[in-house]
């Protein structure tokens, strides 16, 4: 079975990981130059990286402007950082925030606007350049957890604003196993961010369980293995090492404070080298579903717009448990991604009363159905099928 989801990783990568040669410095150094960066600061998760962040941007008590159609540990950082989430619609036609509803939720007491690349489409950065000249004390974090280095006209996401956030865990463009990222060009804050890190984590040292861990989730997303991995999750029996929120709850995971070691940084090293053919590869199978999906589904498609990196190739259907459902039968994961409403939620409906209308943003959460786009072309033409016979 084919999962909708599997990192780009081999055995010279797992390899790494066992010998562990690289230091978590040399990890931030191979990434700024990826990124074209001056700095970049590693930490535990991509969440605890954003929570850090914006205590050193000293954010706590102000608004944080974010999208509503995002991931929820977004929001969790915001919150657990002692800032207030202020959720914003998405864009009429698109996957990212509104920006026009995105400044009608400034006020005097937002400090920071999160602009997150849903999917790997890059946010309109010529307006985005507009609402900072008309509110120039807003802080902009670039949240490229999706889009890792994907570009607006040629320009770079994460060169524009303060700071960008990237996580690194294995669903993820490149992953270091675990992890998260904070690049930056301002010495400053870099300097500051370095401080409170030294200060809130702990050092790592679980180098051989970390490998381990990469050499078993690698093997059970092989396509031979991963039918029988998706039986048992069918059956639920490893709902508590894939679920990743509970509705109810605003945290963070258990570890999120012990940092990353030469096990994660040996394999981030490695992916950094690996970032463009994994980017030129994503590109092209994006490519692919987009000319051969055009006669069947062709308003159901994503934009293929330039600069993007495609996290995810997504559809918006009408039906989409249902082509998943589908799809299985034929030895295809299918994927739901973003299902939920983040200011929905019980845990934030107390936090949000006023917010909204969210109805862009649900309508997303109930059409969008992401496909495989780790594969190569033979088995993008073999989904591609299976989409056809369904639709």
């Amino acid at each position: 079975m084919i999962p909708r989801l599997r990192p780009a990783i081999g055995l010279a990568d797992i390899g790494a990981a066992f010998r562990a040669r690289s230091s978590v410095a040399d990890f931030e150094r191979a990434f700024a130059a990826t990124m074209e960066q001056a700095h970049a600061i590693a930490f535990p998760y991509g969440r605890t990286a954003q929570m850090l962040l914006m205590e050193a941007l000293d954010l706590k008590g102000r608004e944080v402007i974010l999208p509503a159609y995002t991931c929820v540990v977004v929001a969790h950082a915001i919150v657990l950082a002692g800032a207030r989430p202020v959720f914003v619609d998405s864009e009429a036609g698109g996957f990212n925030m509104d920006l026009d509803k995105a400044e009608a939720a400034i006020t005097a007491e937002t400090g920071a606007i999160i602009a997150t690349s849903i999917h790997g489409y890059p946010v309109d950065l010529d307006r985005l350049d507009a609402l900072c000249a008309r509110h120039p004390q807003v802080t902009v974090i670039q949240d490229c957890a999706h889009s890792f280095a994907a570009e607006w006209k040629g320009r770079p996401l994460q060169k524009h604003g303060r700071a960008a956030i990237f996580g690194l865990n294995i669903s993820k463009l490149m992953t270091s196993i675990f992890g998260g990222m904070i690049t930056t060009d301002d010495a400053d804050l870099a300097a500051r961010l370095r401080q409170v890190r030294d200060v809130r984590l702990e050092a790592g040292g679980r180098g051989l369980s970390r490998a381990l861990y990469l050499a078993a989730a690698t093997t059970a997303l092989a396509p031979p293995v991963f039918t029988l991995v998706k039986r048992i999750s069918d059956l639920g029996l490893i709902d508590r090492f894939v679920r990743y929120y509970d509705e109810t709850l605003i945290d963070m995971p258990g570890d999120h404070l012990v940092q990353i070691g030469r096990a994660e940084a040996s394999v981030g090293v490695r992916q950094c080298m690996a970032y463009r053919g994994i980017i030129d590869r994503r590109r092209r199978i994006a490519a692919v579903y987009d000319e051969a999906l055009a006669e069947v589904l062709p308003d159901a498609r994503p934009p293929l717009v330039e600069g993007a990196t495609y996290s995810h190739y997504v559809l918006r259907v009408a039906d989409p448990d249902r082509m998943v459902k589908a799809a299985a039968r034929h030895g295809i994961e299918l994927g739901r991604l973003i299902d939920y409403c983040v200011p929905d939620m019980p845990a934030y409906k107390t936090l949000t009363a006023g917010q909204g209308p969210f109805d862009r943003t649900r309508q997303l959460n109930d059409r969008v159905l992401n496909l495989p786009v780790w594969v190569d072309e033979t088995q993008a033409r073999r989904v591609v099928e299976v989409i056809k016979d369904i639709a």
